[in-house]
Parts: C-alpha cells; structure tokens; sequence
C-alpha cells in the first residue's frame, strides 16, 4: 500500500508539532490557519465543518473518540454483508471498514 500524500503531510504536521511546542499550541488554536502556514497550501474543508485538534500526548490519560452517529436507515450492505447477516457471522468492525463508518477508542500508552 502507497503513502498518499496527504498521509505524508499528516505525518509531517504531527512530527513538527512533537518537536515544537509552540507550534503544537497554534495547532490547537487556529488549526486551519497553521496548517496552511505550514504547507503552504489552502485548506479546504467541506461547507459546515470545522477542523479541531486535540492534543492527546498525555500518556497517563486514556482517550476515547466519540464518532457521529451513523444513520443507518439510508446506508445499504452489499451482497456479502447481506450473506455474513443471514449465515450469524456479521462482525461490525469489518462493515465499519468497508462503509467507511469510523469505529473506534484510542489508546494513548
């Protein structure tokens, strides 16, 4: 599987913001505006979402990411979701990857 640039540019905003605090602080203020000084390119964020960082490098603190909820009366399952239903042996972490639906806790050890 290829890096896609965007991933590497993701990296590299959490590399800096590792090595530099007062960069780390203005990510968490004002995260568009210092991506788009660190990149120097504009960012673009779909009409009605905001961008939030939050900084999760305490590592005597567990954290857990509350996604949005799904509206599952408008989302359908494929052919092998509808087989894996009917035979008892959907696993809904495996639908959540494939629907793009984000499931998940993060674990800061």
């Amino acid at each position: 599987m290829e890096i896609t640039q965007e991933q590497k540019t993701y990296a590299q905003i959490i590399q800096k913001a590792w090595e530099d605090e007062s960069f780390r602080n203005q990510l968490q203020s004002n995260p568009a505006e210092t991506i788009e000084k660190f990149t120097g390119k504009k960012l673009t964020l779909p009409e009605g979402k905001s961008l939030v960082v939050c900084d999760q490098t305490d590592e005597s603190v567990v954290y857990i990411n509350l996604f949005a909820k799904p509206n599952l009366d408008d989302m359908e399952l494929s052919d092998g979701q509808l087989e894996a239903v009917a035979g008892g042996t959907w696993n809904p972490f495996e639908w959540a990857v494939e629907t793009g639906v984000k499931i998940g806790i993060w674990l800061a050890t």
